[in-house]
């Protein structure tokens, strides 16, 4: 049985937002449950020192260590959450201590990889850890890590962007889409999945905003229709019509309906089409895949039928879908291999 486990460390300052810091945990917890052996994460939360630490919330937490005793050790993921402080006008800053700043740069420098979480983006941006790169932090915030960081190319609108070994989410509640795609490049797609149903979430919303995620399948009452789920699922490229799908559940077509709409809000068709924009979705961002070679996997046939389901779901074109979320692949928009100069977005 596996036992490897990474360590993750959550930095803790006076402060700092509350949910940062117990979001990602929460969704790490949840990945044990999901697998069937030891592999998984260690977090850890460390300060300056051993004091309580008084969150934006006024809840007390805690530190399981110091930011000295953790650097001797080595660090698999730094999580750097944020603070913030409204003005007369309402208006939010973020709040950068320079303490924290200059143990966070010590830090990275022992990590695998470095996330930020909301406004924990101008931690690093002043850290030095986001020069020359692409990133994302709160939309009240944005506006001043551009002024503040003129070598960070601040794009407020990803719900969160990976460049390299350094990720920066966007929203408070972005840190469990932040985590979920941490646990997806660590441990795979289906693993992120399960984690996502328990969280009755969004399955890695890759960044942009939600109206590019297809809604995770609500969480069924009966075994039939998990039994469905499952093989629309394995057989996403087969021919599964209605009466497919009610001869594979002994059920007539239109009991099937009902039992759709009544456990799912949905019809069987407009399920499998959701089911199928996902799957192409994941394609787009994570293959070299003509949209023609999509098509025919995810079980739309054609091109044609797979562009109509995008602008049904996601109210955009699978190239459009590409040419945003498709990290540098040196692909034209069309997935058809030629260069083009437009299709350089950095993001995952």
């Amino acid at each position: 049985m596996s036992t490897v486990e990474r360590l993750v460390v959550i930095v803790l300052f006076e402060g700092v937002d509350l949910l940062d810091v117990t979001g990602p945990p929460e969704v790490f917890a949840l990945l044990r449950r999901e697998t069937d052996d030891a592999t998984g994460y260690t977090v850890v939360l460390a300060a300056e020192t051993m004091d309580p630490v008084t969150t934006s919330a006024g809840v007390r937490i805690l530190p399981d260590t110091t930011f000295h005793e953790v650097s001797a050790r080595s660090i698999d993921t730094l999580l750097v959450p944020g603070a913030v402080e409204v003005d007369g006008r309402r208006r939010v800053h973020a709040l950068t201590d320079p303490t924290v700043v200059a143990r966070v740069k010590t830090l990275a420098a022992r990590t695998r990889r470095v996330t930020s979480v909301c406004v924990g983006a101008h931690i690093l941006a002043a850290a030095g850890l986001l020069d020359g790169r692409r990133a994302t932090t709160h939309w009240s915030t944005a506006q001043q890590l551009a002024a503040d960081h003129p070598t960070v190319e601040v794009d407020a609108d990803p719900i969160f962007i990976r460049e390299g070994d350094v990720w920066t989410g966007a929203g408070i509640s972005a840190c469990l889409d932040l985590s979920l795609a941490l646990v997806a490049d660590d441990f795979g797609e289906a693993v992120a999945l399960r984690v996502a149903r328990q969280l009755v979430m969004y399955l890695k919303r890759p960044s942009g905003q939600s109206q590019f995620s297809v809604p995770l399948e609500p969480v069924s009452t009966t075994r039939r229709i998990e039994d469905l789920r499952h093989h629309i699922m394995d057989n996403i490229g087969e021919r599964l019509t209605v009466a497919d799908l009610a001869a594979y559940a002994h059920v007539g077509e239109r009991q099937l309906t009902r039992i759709f709409k009544a456990e799912l809000g949905l019809t069987p068709s407009s399920y499998v089409e959701s089911v199928r924009v996902e799957r192409a979705r994941n394609q787009l961002e994570s293959t070299d895949a003509t949209l023609e070679r999509i098509a025919s996997a995810c079980g739309f046939g054609t091109t044609d039928t797979l562009i109509r389901a995008f602008r049904r779901k996601l109210d955009t074109t699978p190239t459009e879908y590409r040419l945003r979320f498709r990290a540098g692949s040196g692909l034209s928009p069309d997935g058809t291999g030629g260069p083009d100069r437009r299709a350089q977005p950095r993001i995952c």
